[in-house]
């Protein structure tokens, strides 16, 4: 069956979606507010749940961010915004163009959608369409999550390395936040980074308990979590910290062996099977073809 003919008012109408969607794409993807109002809005909103950040943000948002947020639903403003903090408030990524993209890329991939169902009808383009849809729609949360996931995996391997630190600085005499300090300026990534925000919270008032469950609720890291429970215990039955330190860093340690050892343990099974869809096939070709072909010849 060929496809049909697209009519010329199908034809116009994607093309004014495509002239309305594309502006808002380039927005999306290209618009910069000024680099002062900026920082001093993402320093603000590191510090403040989803309700408080979002009321910092409106005020220095220009118009068509205000509209992009009110089509917005809220639980997606709140889901988003919570999945922003986990991956480390990617500075490429701020809310409104993650928002705005929310929006556009859907509405953009609906009408080449529409336009691919109308032009080649059918049950399979029809699914197509729907599959791409919903992909388009949950693409901000996919993207956000896999950094968060790679994040998190970072904390996890470096965590180890930072506790024995902290714990030489505290058994030579520094204080807890001391070491913290100094563990944070000199270490790498985002570890370090949460560790430096998280002194800078104690400093601006919060209290340390409150810093550090804000760290263990950001980073959502296991171990950390953990590790964030042992010093507020400790703190709060005057347990010295250097024999928590000491004692989380060799947990730490141990749990470190012990997922290198089962992905070493996973590797064969993973193995499997590439090596029976890619390698034994090809190995049974090369090895038993010739001997079919005689086979063949002999019986003839």
């Amino acid at each position: 069956m060929p496809p049909t003919a697209l009519p010329p008012d199908a034809v116009l109408l994607g093309v004014a979606a495509l002239s309305l969607a594309l502006p808002l794409l380039g927005w999306a993807l290209l618009a910069h507010p000024d680099r002062v109002q900026r920082q001093v809005r993402e320093n603000l909103a590191r510090r403040l749940g989803p309700a408080e950040a979002e009321a910092v943000e409106a005020p220095g948002s220009d118009l068509l961010g205000s509209v992009v947020r009110r089509l917005t639903p809220r639980g997606s403003v709140q889901r988003l915004e919570r999945l922003l903090s986990r991956a480390g408030r990617p500075a490429g990524w701020p809310l409104q163009r993650l928002l705005a993209a929310k929006l556009v890329v859907p509405l953009a991939v609906g009408l080449l959608g529409g336009l691919y169902t109308r032009s080649t009808p059918g049950p399979l383009a029809v699914l197509t369409t729907l599959v791409f849809l919903v992909v388009a729609y949950f693409l901000p949360e996919l993207l956000l999550h896999s950094r968060a996931q790679e994040r998190r995996a970072a904390i996890t391997l470096a965590l180890a390395d930072t506790l024995d630190q902290m714990t030489i600085a505290v058994e030579a005499g520094l204080g807890f936040d001391s070491a913290m300090a100094r563990a944070g300026r000199n270490g790498q990534g985002p570890l370090a980074e949460e560790l430096v925000r998280t002194l800078q919270d104690i400093q601006v008032g919060h209290s340390r308990r409150l810093a550090y469950e804000s760290l263990a609720d950001r980073t959502n890291v296991t171990d950390l979590r953990r590790f964030v429970r042992a010093v507020l215990q400790a703190d709060a039955y005057g347990i010295a910290v250097a024999d928590v330190l000491r004692t989380q860093a060799s947990e730490m340690r141990m749990k470190r062996r012990q997922r290198a050892e089962e992905k070493a343990m996973q590797i064969p099974v993973k193995v499997i099977f590439p090596l029976m869809l890619c390698i034994l096939p090809c190995l049974f070709i090369v090895l038993l073809g010739p001997a079919v072909l005689d086979i063949i010849a002999a019986f003839r």
